[in-house]
């Protein structure tokens, strides 16, 4: 009865979404077409706790949603905003968590640039919790002019923590099989399956990208903070030594001034005058544009890479890097003669080898056309994110950017026995080679079938460290030393050889207008690819996915309710990755947070 009202439900709800929202929508998207004007003197509010992707990405119903926050647009705002008369000061609401600390050393230059222009900007915060990257939140306040906390709320800055679970124990006593081919022991995205514990690599590798970031972090609190009077090792002492109450913080000079966020506000607009308004940067974004005699295609990349074409993690999903649409972003800026060269904003954790390829020589079409590619790395460029990117004229990562890991990974669970204490058989069957049967789900590999995966795995592999050693000029002994699946840092990858120099999205600029022989006193307009659409075909788009999601708002009624969804959704991801070829995927060891 449950799921026939849900699927009732569901054929009510596109009933409603055909006959009356669709024209609904399109007569307000027409009225929401008009492009927003900023007041005359605006306080530009920056609101972190919601959560940040790293690009924005076309979505035709943001006019009634909202437009997503992320940390591009966030900076091309700020950046804007220094040279905006309007905008007279700058607020930013923390969040009681972290964000993903490249995006926070992002955020930080802009600041720092808007400051530069003697514009106020003040760091609000509500607490400050030991969440994974709270660090990152903490070094945001400390770039402003002021940061504000509110009285009696807690600083509990004290260090950088992770937490992994490890499903061996569990495995091994339901009688699953994890069987995964590893190139090699820093390939660690599969050791949860593998193992019970870190292993010596796997503590190895992430204790030294965390110490990178959180070197990187506090030395730029040190850096912005000069009334503190503290060397690096003095203020972690003292943050260590915590957690502290924002009465005491203040005592100490980790923070400015106590009070709250209404206090804040106003403070804020008082540079401005009694007419000063408030303006999320969000509604700032849509108002900035870019112009100059020479153009600079940006074409932008975030998520998981895979084969694949229409606009990945389009209506609020996850967002995808989908090879197709990323390789004809950069054939259609070498057909644009305007275009004299292109920055690459890559955020991704890698995914499949062949989708990576693609994109791959998609940037070396550009580059034997003449247009130089300039790769700029957001909170991941690893594995195949780095695939992507080794190739490029130069490379531009910020100091905590994770990138790397430099490796590949294949295999499978084998749940046959694990599936048989509940009465569930696998019977597989079929024709030709002993390897079309590889991948079944019910029984492990026979040795032929694992030998010829793990030379599969090795010539992938080797690939990947040849086209590293020829895009970044290495010997080939080189790359095979620093690469076996090792996350590094920014920090730490430019010091290997693996990064050029260490910096955000406009140092990238800067360095595609200098291979361009664009002068560097000269502005440049920015066009984004690939290009985008207009609203009524992007809505089209959108009303597609919905027709489609129809069928599942069944399957949905169920996800809400039983945990097994979320695990199963992971499941039908990694499949498809599995589908494309090896994983040449990195872990994901933290994650921006949200409110």
């Amino acid at each position: 009865m449950k799921q026939f009202l849900i699927t009732v439900g569901a054929v009510l709800t596109a009933f409603i979404l055909f006959f009356i929202g669709v024209p609904f929508l399109l007569i307000t998207m027409v009225a929401a077409s008009s492009k927003p004007t900023t007041p005359s003197a605006v306080t530009l509010l920056i609101d972190l706790r919601e959560g940040l992707t790293d690009q924005s990405k076309p979505d035709p119903f943001a006019f009634l949603t909202g437009r997503p926050l992320s940390t591009m647009d966030i900076v091309t705002s700020l950046y804007h905003a220094a040279d905006d008369n309007k905008v007279k000061s700058i607020l930013i609401r923390l969040p009681e968590g972290g964000i993903a600390p490249a995006a926070a050393e992002e955020i930080r230059t802009a600041v720092r640039y808007v400051r530069s222009k003697n514009k106020t900007v003040i760091a609000h915060s509500q607490g400050l919790y030991p969440d994974t990257m709270v660090v990152a939140s903490y070094m945001i306040g400390s770039s402003a002019t002021e940061f504000w906390m509110q009285p009696h709320s807690a600083f509990q800055v004290t260090g950088i923590s992770t937490e992994n679970m490890f499903f061996k124990r569990a495995f091994d006593k339901y009688g699953i099989t994890p069987q995964f081919e590893q190139r090699y022991e820093f390939k660690n995205a599969v050791n949860p399956y593998l193992q019970s514990d870190y292993t010596p690599a796997h503590r190895e590798a992430t204790l030294s990208w965390m110490g990178s970031i959180y070197d990187s972090l506090l030395s730029a609190v040190v850096v912005d903070r000069k009334d503190l009077k503290m060397d690096l090792p003095k203020l972690k002492a003292v943050l260590e030594a915590g957690p502290y109450g924002a009465e005491q913080a203040k005592e100490m000079g980790l923070i400015t001034k106590l009070g709250q966020v209404h206090e804040a506000e106003e403070a804020a607009k008082a540079k401005g005058g009694a007419d000063t308004e408030l303006m999320d940067v969000q509604s700032y974004a849509a108002t900035v544009t870019s112009s100059g005699a020479q153009t600079i295609a940006v074409i932008n990349g975030e998520g998981a890479i895979m084969t694949g074409k229409g606009g990945g993690g389009f209506g609020g999903g996850e967002p995808e890097m989908l090879s197709d649409d990323i390789a004809q972003a950069f054939y259609d800026a070498v057909d644009n003669d305007k275009v004299k060269a292109i920055v690459f904003r890559v955020s991704s954790p890698g995914g499949s080898d062949t989708a990576s390829e693609q994109i791959a020589q998609a940037i070396k079409f550009a580059q034997d056309s003449g247009k130089p590619v300039v790769v700029s790395m957001g909170n991941y460029a690893a594995s195949g994110g780095y695939w992507i990117s080794a190739g490029a004229n130069a490379i531009v990562a910020n100091p905590s950017t994770l990138t790397g890991s430099i490796g590949v990974y294949g295999g499978k669970l084998a749940i046959g026995d694990a599936a048989a204490r509940f009465g569930v058989d696998f019977r597989q069957i079929g024709v030709g080679g002993e390897y079309a049967q590889a991948y079944s789900s019910g029984k492990p590999f026979s040795d032929s079938q694992r030998a010829s995966i793990s030379t599969w795995i090795d010539g992938i592999y080797n690939a990947f460290v040849e086209r590293v050693a020829k895009g970044r000029k290495l010997p080939v002994d080189r790359v095979k030393e620093i690469a076996k699946g090792r996350v590094w840092t920014g920090a730490q990858a430019k010091e290997r050889g693996l990064v050029d120099d260490l910096g955000g999205f406009y140092a990238a600029v800067e360095k595609a207008k200098a291979l361009a022989k664009i002068d560097k006193d000269a502005k440049v307009k920015l066009v984004s690819y690939p290009n985008t659409k207009s609203p009524f075909a992007m809505f089209g788009k959108g009303v597609e996915a919905s027709v489609k999601g129809v069928e599942a708002l069944s399957f949905l009624g169920w996800a809400s309710t039983d945990p097994r969804a979320e695990a199963i959704m992971k499941e039908a991801k990694q499949a498809r990755l599995r589908e494309q070829g090896a994983s040449v995927l990195a872990p994901e060891p933290y994650a921006p947070s949200a409110r």
